[in-house]
């Protein structure tokens, strides 16, 4: 049975007032990409248990 996403949910937190550049360093990208795998692994198996 084909899965159909309806609905992406993207949540972000900006800090203001940071020392930051705003520049996403190599290990966060890579802590951010498994994360977002992460969570979509969750809801298919949400979904197959249904």
């Amino acid at each position: 049975m084909p899965i159909e996403i309806k609905e992406l949910h993207i949540r972000i937190n900006v800090n203001e007032g940071g020392s930051d550049s705003g520049v996403i360093h190599p290990v966060d990208q890579s802590q951010i990409v498994q994360d977002s795998i992460d969570q979509v692994l969750e809801v298919l198996k949400q979904q197959k248990e249904r």
